[in-house]
């Protein structure tokens, strides 16, 4: 049970590095196709688990649908899964807002950059902190 709840924090705190930077990232680039809208917090918090729950169950659809139909594009199933999941997302909550085709082709990329680099590094971080919580509460 403690692992899955890990598991969960981690995707939902990658999901929300993901949308977060890639919000910053237009934001350098005075883009203003990927909008978060700061102003509405919990419009926000409801896309970023609106995005990952609707990743984490469309995921493994997609993968089942490649490799049955077409196992060459196995490959993109993140990506394809983050397309569906930020459009999901944007439609549903009023706390991120995509559009133009910067918004739609870049932005699910670099989310999906973002938030796979997130989920291997994060873990790292997470049981760092847990093993010095612990050593601490030792002595």
């Amino acid at each position: 049970m403690v692992k899955f709840l890990l598991r969960t924090l981690v995707f939902v705190l990658a999901a929300a590095v993901g949308i977060v930077l890639t919000d910053w990232i237009f934001g350098i680039f005075d883009l203003s196709t990927f909008d978060v809208h700061w102003s509405d917090p919990v419009g926000f918090i409801l896309a970023i688990v609106i995005f990952a729950l609707a990743q984490a169950i469309l995921s493994p659809f997609i993968a089942k649908a490649a490799r049955n139909n077409a196992p060459a594009l196995l490959g993109g199933v993140g990506l394809l899964s983050t397309f569906i999941a930020l459009l999901i997302a944007a439609l549903v909550s009023d706390g991120l807002e995509i559009g133009g085709w910067a918004g739609w082709i870049l932005g699910p990329i670099i989310v999906w950059l973002v938030s796979m680099v997130a989920t291997l590094v994060l873990p790292v971080f997470l049981l760092k902190e847990g093993a010095e919580n612990r050593k601490d509460g030792d002595d």
